[in-house]
């Protein structure tokens, strides 16, 4: 629910911005029957701490990582350990540097994602330099491009 901006409202009724989402729907996604999820629904509405935390959600909006190609960009996947400082600003730097726009920043929260990225939607293709320089920083572990 957290990954699609799934809010829950005070009768349990789920919601991405104004689109109401169907108990049924939710439970193919997710692998499981459409009672697990009224069930969870009711479970958040009854728990004050869940129900501040889903009542208030809201889907950050969609990915272009699964369409660089055809918009004529690229994604630049960066591993690091989510936890460190400077991760996102290293790379802006190097980005910056380069002279490559970032139309999109997409960071994993890692108390919610086990491996947790930094994906970067960039315009054009990236040079050799550009990853060269990246897989310097101290903050990277390893980096993907897509094209």
């Amino acid at each position: 629910m957290l990954e699609y901006g799934i809010r829950v409202t005070e009768e349990g009724r789920l919601f991405v911005g104004g689109m109401e989402v169907d108990y049924s729907a939710l439970a193919r996604d997710a692998g499981t029957d459409r009672r697990v999820v009224k069930q969870a629904a009711r479970r958040i509405t009854s728990d004050p701490f869940l129900f501040s935390v889903f009542s208030g959600v809201a889907p950050v909006g969609a990915s272009l990582l699964h369409v660089v190609s055809t918009i004529g960009c690229s994604a630049i996947i960066i591993e690091a350990d989510p936890r460190a400082a400077g991760v996102i600003s290293g790379v802006a730097g190097v980005l910056a540097k380069h002279g490559v726009v970032v139309r999109q920043a997409l960071a994993d929260d890692p108390d919610m994602v086990k491996d947790a990225n930094l994906t970067l939607i960039v315009e054009g293709p990236v040079g050799g330099g550009v990853i060269g320089e990246l897989e310097r920083l101290e903050t990277v572990r390893g980096i993907t491009v897509r094209k």
